[in-house]
């Protein structure tokens, strides 16, 4: 393998001209660089730096060289020194991010206005998460995604808790369950959309209402949130959705607190370890935390 730190002598040795100004360039004995300046020959098959007279004068083959040593002695030194600090103004990059139904439209209005306000040379793309494969994210396909960590999410990835949710059930505006409190029995009493998609854990609804002693009755069964509550817009049938993830796809909708006990969850935020040093990447989830944290609860 070619000893690259000879481009760093034969840099500094076309550019001095002689062995004495090189060696203390860089901080080298003369004998030290003249040992180099031997390798050097060996290694190019070429004197190239012979005396004439009192000083050393560069052969074509130098010459030649030295128009393509110092690019590439600065494009190491380029790649090796600390990454610039962060210029927000100038900034020009799209990020990825994907999410289950509803983040997008609950949570991206403000992100959109802290990321436009502080780097307006950004664009975010917002992806509908099918299921839970974390491919994407090892792929570099996408940058940030949003979701419930469990035995499934891949173990390497990076996460930082978001915000807590709990599962609610939603109705159209003129429902008869629009209205006060909503028991055990009008619960089960009307049919439901079942939400049932890879990686959702929606079944967990089922268990709690069974050891309260009650059946959902489905009537249908539906891939995604916005479908569910699409249906429950314009029927009477009842959607069981998370509240805070929703709340931008049930804004003209009912919505009230289940008649039994489930357990509330946390939605996190998820990358992948490369990205962790990414300045831009580390500015996008700050961004990301701050529009989570400062959307109001909006309790049903």
């Amino acid at each position: 393998m070619p000893d690259l730190n000879l481009l760093l002598t034969l840099d500094v040795l076309l550019t001095e001209g002689s062995v004495a100004g090189a060696a203390r360039r860089a901080r080298l004995s003369p004998s030290a660089m003249s040992r180099a300046l031997a390798r050097l020959r060996e290694v190019t098959g070429d004197p190239l730096l012979v005396r004439a007279g009192r000083r050393l004068v560069p052969t074509p083959r130098a010459i030649e060289l030295r128009g393509q040593v110092g690019p590439l002695v600065e494009g190491a030194k380029a790649v090796l020194r600390p990454a610039e600090a962060l210029d927000l103004g100038r900034l020009s990059r799209r990020f990825v991010l994907r999410g289950s139904e509803g983040f997008a439209e609950t949570f991206g209005p403000g992100l959109l206005a802290i990321v436009a306000g502080q780097a307006p040379g950004v664009t975010l793309q917002f992806q509908t998460k099918p299921d839970k494969d974390s491919e994407p994210l090892r792929e570099g396909d996408v940058d940030l995604e949003t979701g419930v960590v469990d035995s499934g999410t891949a173990p390497e990835l990076r996460v930082v808790p978001l915000f807590r949710d709990r599962w609610v059930g939603v109705v159209r505006a003129s429902h008869a369950l629009g209205q006060g409190v909503v028991s055990g029995t009008d619960y089960a009493g009307f049919g439901h959309v079942l939400v049932l998609r890879r990686g959702l854990r929606s079944g967990e609804v089922d268990e709690a209402a069974r050891a309260a002693g009650l059946e959902r009755k489905v009537a249908t069964v539906v891939s995604g949130f916005s479908t569910a509550l699409a249906l429950a817009r314009e029927t009477d049938l009842v959607a069981t959705v998370p509240e805070r993830h929703t709340e931008g796809l049930r804004r003209d909708l009912r919505c009230f607190a289940l008649p039994f006990d489930v357990a509330p969850f946390t939605i996190s935020l998820l990358w992948h370890p490369r990205m962790e040093g990414d300045a831009a990447h580390r500015w996008l989830r700050g961004c990301v935390r701050v529009a989570c944290s400062d959307r109001p609860d909006g309790r049903c």
